[in-house]
C-alpha cells in the first residue's frame, strides 16, 4: 500500500502501539488477538486491508479502543505537489 493511505497508517498505528506502548512482539499480539503473526506483519506494512471485524481482533489484542488504531490524519493535496 502507498504512503499515506488508510491502510498503511492503521499499520504504522498498530506498529507503533504494539512497539513503543506494550512492548510485544508479532508472535504475542497474534495470539493475543487470534491472527497469525504473518498477518500482523502484512497488517504493520500496510499489505493488508483489514475489516474491522480484524481491526477489533487487534484492538482487543492491545487493550486499546479501536478508534485509537484507525486515528488517521489525511494529508493535504498540496502536501503531493
Amino acid at each position: 500500500m502507498k504512503k499515506g493511505t488508510i491502510s498503511y497508517e492503521f499499520g504504522v498505528n498498530v506498529h507503533r502501539i504494539r512497539t513503543e506502548v506494550m512492548d510485544l512482539t508479532q508472535e504475542k499480539l497474534a495470539e493475543l488477538s487470534g491472527l497469525s503473526s504473518v498477518y500482523i506483519g502484512e497488517i504493520e506494512r500496510g499489505m493488508r486491508n483489514v475489516s474491522l471485524e480484524i481491526a477489533e481482533k487487534i484492538a482487543d489484542g492491545l487493550s486499546i479502543d479501536l478508534c485509537e488504531l484507525i486515528k488517521y490524519d489525511r494529508p493535504n493535496q498540496e502536501d503531493d505537489e
